[in-house]
């Protein structure tokens, strides 16, 4: 039989602890660790109550089985000549394991900050890590990994077994993990960079996830001892068949990062795809999107984008020029009329004052003179259809003030021959 270990030696020291009068000193000690911990967490927690940041989450999240690591450390220190620590020395490692626990699924959420399952997950990975320490103090785990050798699988002409299945499972997921919350880090200080071009902020950012995830893969299966050439036939059938099966994905993938490169439309913009206008409200790997100012999303293919004439009202200067056509009775002072028009759209806030507004005499009409107002904004994207209503709302003000008659259609109809009534 072999000789016990050392973890397991610990287990049943601490079966023997409980015999002991002194084991209530240990149960105190400990309380008195995690107490003090927490307080040292829920001070971290108001000091840092107000912004954000992966630092300060992350600190957050630690901060607890961290300290109480520290503590608990302190007091093996202090009460080791004195008694018996043994319950101390197995709430090292389970503090251990649940700051790496939290670690790991801190760095989840970075990478996936829309994922809703990991608060399920929270609790399997905890599970699973916690499991794993068991069989580790009982010395279980060696009898584990072997039977899990045992069960072995032919992959063409390399032999596997389940143990080496599963470690380049794990190992794989975390390294691509380790390598998303990389790059959310690489994001966010990307974002803050306010004196680079947006669209070039939105490269960076899915050129350092996407090598940083090749990078982790190759580099987990190298660590698991998978030979790289094995996986050649596998990528070369998916390269044909992202090339006859995927083009139009390729193809709007491709246009995607040629729309972010060259600059022509970017975040914000102001653009009309054939019948679908509206701002730029996000660019991604195969669409983009167009906010209407009526709340309606038109998601657009990038491909459509690059092949078809866009109408970018603002790409290279936000100024905007709207119009608004009034008609006046013929027997108006035409002069005061347009006048009062131009003082009625200078008057309004969101109205240019360079170029000023404008009005022309554009048509002679059945029923009115036709004027023609034009005036520039400089922020469109706060809306159009709300300025120009303002501006018909202010001269039809000052319209009625002055006594100046906008006219309607009107029919003069005359009997001829008719009989006289009496």
């Amino acid at each position: 039989m072999n000789e016990k270990s050392q973890a397991l030696r610990l287990i049943n020291d601490l079966l023997a602890d409980f015999r002991d009068p002194d084991f209530v000193w240990q149960v105190v000690a400990l309380a008195v660790c995690l107490g003090l911990a927490l307080l040292v967490a829920r001070w971290w927690q108001g000091r840092h109550r107000e912004g954000a940041g992966r630092l300060k989450e992350a600190g957050f999240r630690l901060v607890f089985p961290l300290t109480g690591m520290v503590l608990t450390g302190v007091a093996i220190a202090a009460l080791d000549r004195l008694i018996h620590v043994n319950l101390l020395k197995l709430a090292m490692p389970l503090l251990g394991s649940l700051a790496l626990v939290r670690s790991v699924v801190f760095v989840l959420r970075q990478a996936f900050p829309q994922a809703n399952w990991l608060t399920a997950w929270e609790r399997i990975i905890a599970a699973t890590v916690w499991g794993w320490l068991a069989l580790y103090i009982t010395d279980l785990a060696p009898f584990v990994i072997e039977t899990l050798e045992q069960v072995r699988f032919r992959i063409g002409k390399d032999s596997v077994d389940l143990w080496m299945i599963l470690r380049g499972v794990a190992t794989v997921f975390l390294t691509v993990v380790f390598a998303l919350w990389i790059a959310g880090v690489i994001e966010e200080r990307l974002m803050r960079i306010q004196t680079l071009d947006g669209n070039l902020r939105i490269v960076g950012v899915r050129v350092a996830k996407a090598l940083l995830t090749v990078v982790a893969m190759m580099t987990s299966l190298a660590l698991v001892g998978i030979d790289m050439t094995a996986l050649s036939v596998f990528t070369g059938a998916l390269g044909v068949g992202l090339g006859f099966g995927l083009q139009k994905i390729a193809s709007n993938y491709v246009s995607g990062f040629i729309i972010l490169l060259d600059r022509s439309i970017r975040i914000g913009n102001i653009v009309q795809v054939g019948a679908d206008a509206g701002e730029v409200t996000q660019i991604t790997t195969r669409y983009t999107v167009l906010r209407h100012p009526g709340g309606t999303e038109f998601i657009v293919p990038n491909e459509t984008l690059i092949g078809s004439t866009v109408q970018n009202q603002t790409y290279s200067d936000s100024r905007l020029r709207l119009s608004t056509t009034v008609g006046v009775a013929y027997d108006s002072d035409v002069d005061l009329a347009m006048r009062l028009m131009v003082e009625a759209a200078a008057a309004h806030p969101r109205v240019l004052a360079e170029p000023g507004p404008k009005v022309f005499l554009t048509q002679f009409a059945d029923s009115s003179i036709n004027l023609d107002l034009g005036f520039w904004i400089d922020d469109p994207e706060e809306g159009k259809g709300n300025i120009v209503s303002d501006v018909n709302l202010a001269i039809w003000r000052v319209f009625r003030e002055q006594g100046i008659v906008i006219p309607f259609p009107q029919r003069e109809v005359r009997l001829v021959g008719g009989a006289t009534p009496q």
